[in-house]
């Protein structure tokens, strides 16, 4: 049995926080290569040939934690090549948001403090580099992100760790088959948590030392790490080793594309033979091509954040009005080409939180008029929001934004539109101010794909800008589903903190994503989970 691994309680980071939550971007590790394109899929007689997938944005560092490039990198990258001891189940009821379930631990169990958890390791899994994996290399990586004193820590490590990580006050080995982790307060999704918590081979680690890991980066994942061409492409092959089974891909390859019409033409040339977020005005086109589309509805929110300590946000009738002006179902339909849904209410479709009865806001220009007209605003006012211009989840930021500008105008509040690049916006965010200084933000984030994100949204102590949104109610529903290991009290409590929200409206709530894919004829097996995540284990590329 070894010592336990003490740690003072870590202050999350809002950086950090952010970049988990709405797609900061960061850069990559260097490497070379570059990997062949989407004309050579066929692969051997009875293989699943090489999978090329046009992202949306930069691609992460490979280095576990740091990524960067938001859930998208972490969907096409990070979880590719490592897991944690927990994972989504993403294969099964895709008619649900996913569950969480063992990866590198078959199970665990919570004393009755709802602080200390005992995890039971899974036996015979072995790293990328065919060493094996067990409770020394769980401490091992813990240490690495939480240990300053261990010589694999960095501040970069560090920092990204303290979402996911940063309530991890002790951690200890059992014995050979067991870990103990200790949090600083009772934590009920923890298993959620341990999810995006990456556990790296630590032979290759020492090996390469932390600093240079992202050029050799070894985990227990699906797909191993063959080479990269730095924040552009990289190159993955098939772990035949892999616990549940070698996937059926010889190759996956994943190339950033952000220009929407580059992505469009490469898969028509056969540059690549699926894009993540095709443009939605090419959809028709591609189907006739014989192009599938894969949507399914997921944990995705896009609206507006208003400052809502600035007069006129500060009234909720006013905030309320703008929601009742915004016709939804005509962005989602026509601008969008169905690729979202209309969303009436705080918590997006795809989540635990949603309410069926609870969508409030339909397209009503008159109540929106009445409202204004009570809050003393009968002949409108003038507003500004800042919108970027591109980034993981946004859709089509601008083209939205232009399209709520019209039906602001509608009821007499004339919008001004300021764009901004998409890292620029949350940058700023993150250090609790507004891009451009405009009275509200335009964005994309998801709300509970991992519950430890959901107080950095609407808690009153957000470490970066919210509005100024803060409901006393809403903090103490969040406390009480945090600390509850029971799932189902949890999801009933994040319901009511959400329908809370919906009423006091501190945002404009506009559409929920459907996450669409656009894929090659040749592209089969995928199965498109309730989720920003994707098991592509199943899937197979014919000659």
């Amino acid at each position: 049995m070894t010592n336990r691994h003490h740690r003072h309680r870590p202050v999350r980071s809002g950086a950090g926080a952010l970049s988990a939550a709405a797609v900061l971007l960061a850069a990559a590790g260097c490497a070379s290569a570059t990997a062949t394109g989407a004309g050579d899929a066929g692969g051997g007689p009875g293989r699943g040939g090489t999978l090329v997938v046009g992202a949306t944005g930069k691609l992460p560092n490979p280095d576990t934690l740091i990524g960067g490039a938001g859930f998208e990198g972490k969907r096409l990258v990070s979880f590719q090549i490592y897991e944690g001891l927990t994972r989504y189940e993403l294969l099964k009821d895709t008619d649900r948001p996913p569950v969480v379930t063992g990866a590198l631990a078959e199970s665990w169990q919570v004393a009755a403090d709802a602080k200390t958890w005992t995890f039971t390791l899974r036996k015979g899994v072995t790293f990328q580099d065919g060493t094996p994996f067990d409770a020394d290399a769980v401490i091992f990586n813990l240490a690495r992100y939480l240990d300053k004193r261990s010589p694999e820590y960095t501040d970069a490590l560090g920092a990204a760790a303290k979402e996911y990580a940063g309530d991890i006050v002790s951690y200890r080995k059992t014995d050979a088959d067991h870990v103990e982790l200790v949090t600083a307060e009772p934590n009920g999704h923890f298993p959620e948590d341990l999810a995006h918590v990456l556990i790296a081979s630590p032979t290759a680690v020492r090996k390469t030392g932390s600093a240079n890991f992202s050029q050799h980066p070894v985990g227990t994942g699906p797909f191993a790490f063959a080479s990269q061409t730095e924040g552009k492409e990289i190159d993955l092959v098939a772990n035949p080793s892999y616990w549940r089974g070698a996937p059926k891909l010889d190759r996956l390859v994943v190339k950033s594309l952000p220009d929407a019409a580059a992505r469009t033409a490469a898969l028509r040339s056969g540059g690549v033979n699926w894009i993540e977020y095709p443009n939605p005005d090419d959809i028709d086109s591609l189907k006739a091509d014989g192009v599938r589309i894969a949507t399914n509805s997921y944990d995705h929110l896009w609206y507006w954040i208003l400052d809502t300590a600035k007069a006129p946000w500060n009234d909720p009738r006013v905030r309320r009005a703008a929601n009742y002006a915004i016709d939804r179902k005509a962005i989602a339909e026509k601008l969008l080409h169905g690729t979202a849904d209309p969303a009436q209410q705080a918590a997006p479709r795809a989540t635990s939180a949603y309410d069926p009865a609870g969508d409030t806001y339909g397209h009503d220009p008159a109540k929106a008029k009445q409202l204004l007209a009570e809050a003393g605003l009968a002949g409108g006012f003038s507003t500004s929001v800042t919108v970027p211009t591109g980034g993981s989840g946004n859709l089509l930021p601008v083209p939205i934004a232009e399209a709520i500008q019209r039906d602001l105008a509608a009821v007499g509040i004339k919008v001004e539109l300021r764009t901004t690049d998409w890292s620029t916006l949350i940058g700023a965010e993150a250090k609790g101010q507004v891009a451009l200084g405009s009275d509200a933000i335009a964005q994309s984030t998801t709300l509970f794909q991992s519950e430890a994100l959901l107080p950095l949204f609407i808690g009153s102590k957000s470490p970066f800008w919210t509005g100024h949104y803060a409901n006393p109610q809403v903090d103490a529903l969040l406390a009480s589903a945090s600390a509850s290991p029971d799932r189902q009290k949890r999801q009933a409590d994040y319901r009511k903190a959400l329908s809370l929200v919906t009423q006091d409206a501190p945002w404009l709530f506009v559409v929920n994503d459907r996450n669409p894919r656009a894929l090659s004829p040749k592209v089969e097996g995928l199965v498109q989970p309730q989720s920003w995540f994707l098991d592509l284990t199943t899937v197979r590329v014919r000659p």
